[in-house]
């Protein structure tokens, strides 16, 4: 989560002193009773407020946002049915990690847990151990840690004085960063080079020595939408191992793509097939289509995952293993999760994001036809492209677009790549289920609208490139 400051100081006496912003109609009997002054906005009140005051003044701030079906940034799911809405409003209250006392969820938990392991083509999903999470992010750090502990267990006559290390390529999402810094772990980044902006198999293995703790491969990389070569990336792990005798895991981090990749390239072996893989993440807020936040976390087998990092809770009388960062946290998220893999089963999940990809690929084609744009990736993989402009385009760049298409409602993320390609700045699409074709034609009308002024612009007004974008991982 974020970090926040306090109110800056001398700011309430003058918020007090305001009139109660709010529509009179919310007010009690008498319209105007209450509203001689503001609520402060950085201490608690000196008293209580009618529950409709209260709803209006939250409810009209809250306006402010932005449109989270809009929000073409977040791979984050921005739509369920009602009867998931419902469900979710039904378990809100229970607390996940309370088992005995709600046996049920901690049940469909589990359920989760064995449909993935099936549908990643576990070798015994019998033997698969899992847990759910409350993202990604954490499912990555406990992946992380697991990887840490075993090597740490097999170096143990060198370790702590030796340093571990973690290979992966420079485009991972920034909770990886976050793990090697938590947990005093040495980031080894392969860079991007030329029109390759994700990782490189060979250059990640020259990278591995003694003290790497495993490499990550990402399925879906949030800068393009482009699947990592999970497969290549393990045989140039077997190569080395044969080489040098290291044997280095790989977990792959499929955030989005672990949900998209199971049903639209079957013939793609990235999962447990290959038995280099040790875990596998994904986030089932994202192409897992549940609403935030939901993860999930999978080990090939209890080998994969050192005893000393579970602990065992009271379950109806026995014994159940956890793991987790996180204790309490809403049930509701897993329940939608099964929720929605019961709703869809597998033609479903291949039905929406079959759809879901061929939005994004008739958009990434539309916009290209424009003449002003070069795509970087098109949509073929995750349902998500990354766009520049072309080389001729020199009245703005696409941190004017980004700044103009939000002037329309719509937020899409302007950036620019990291090591070796930082002289790159892109647009990125992430199309989820929610954003129809009806939808994709507007934001396509929208962006023929604000091209002529672009156009006609002396040069990109954009200088400060780090205040110009919302997207830093």
């Amino acid at each position: 989560m974020p970090l926040h400051k306090g109110s800056p100081q001398g700011t309430e006496p003058s918020e007090e002193r305001r009139r109660l912003a709010l529509n009179p109609f919310f007010g009690e009997a008498d319209p105007t009773a209450g509203m001689e002054s503001a609520p402060p906005r950085h201490r608690l009140p000196d008293g209580p407020m009618p529950p409709s005051t209260a709803y209006g003044l939250v409810h009209d701030e809250l306006m402010l946002d932005g449109n989270a079906r809009l929000n073409l940034a977040t791979f984050v799911t921005t739509w369920m049915e009602p009867q998931a809405g419902v469900l979710m409003g039904e378990c809100r209250d229970k607390n996940m990690i309370d088992k005995d006392e709600y046996p049920r969820t901690a049940e469909l938990e589990q359920r989760c847990v064995a449909m993935l392991a099936d549908l990643w083509n576990a070798p015994d999903p019998s033997s698969v151990v899992g847990c759910s999470t409350t993202g990604s992010s954490e499912a990555c750090m406990l992946a992380g840690l697991a990887l840490k502990r075993r090597w740490a267990a097999r170096n143990a006559d060198r370790y702590p004085a030796a340093r571990p290390n973690l290979v992966m390529g420079i485009n991972v999402q920034v909770c990886w960063d976050k793990f090697c810094n938590f947990w005093e772990v040495e980031p080894r980044l392969v860079p991007m080079e030329g029109e390759r902006f994700h990782l490189d198999p060979q250059a990640a293995a020259d990278l591995c020595d003694e003290n790497t703790i495993g490499v990550v491969g990402i399925l879906g990389s949030t800068f393009d939408g482009s699947y990592e070569p999970v497969a290549e990336l393990c045989a140039a792990l077997d190569a080395l191992q044969e080489r040098t005798g290291l044997d280095v895991p790989v977990h792959v981090d499929g955030a989005s793509g672990a949900m998209v990749a199971p049903f639209l390239d079957e013939d793609l072996v990235w999962d447990f097939r290959l038995p280099r893989v040790s875990s596998v993440n994904t986030s089932g807020h994202k192409y897992g289509l549940v609403y935030p936040g939901v993860g999930w976390a999978l080990w090939r087998s209890p080998a994969q995952l050192p005893e000393e990092l579970v602990f065992r809770v009271n379950y109806l009388g026995g014994d159940m293993p956890t793991f987790a960062l996180n204790f309490s946290r809403p049930g509701a998220q897993v329940v939608a999760q099964y929720y929605t893999f019961l709703r869809l089963g597998r033609e479903g999940y291949r039905a929406v994001q079959q759809a879901s990809r061929d939005v994004a690929c008739g958009l990434a084609k539309r916009i290209e036809e424009l003449g002003d744009f070069r795509l970087l990736t098109r949509g073929d993989q995750l349902p998500v492209f990354a766009l520049t402009t072309t080389p001729d385009v020199q009245a703005y760049d696409v941190f004017d677009v980004s700044r103009r298409l939000r002037e329309h409602g719509w937020l899409v993320p302007a950036y620019t790549f990291p090591a070796n390609r930082q002289d790159l700045s892109v647009l990125r699409v992430v199309c989820r289920n929610g954003f129809s074709s009806d939808l994709a034609e507007l934001l396509l009308e929208d962006l023929r609208l604000i091209l002529p002024d672009l156009r006609r612009q002396p040069h990109p007004l954009s200088r400060d490139k780090q205040a110009a974008t919302s997207f830093h991982h």
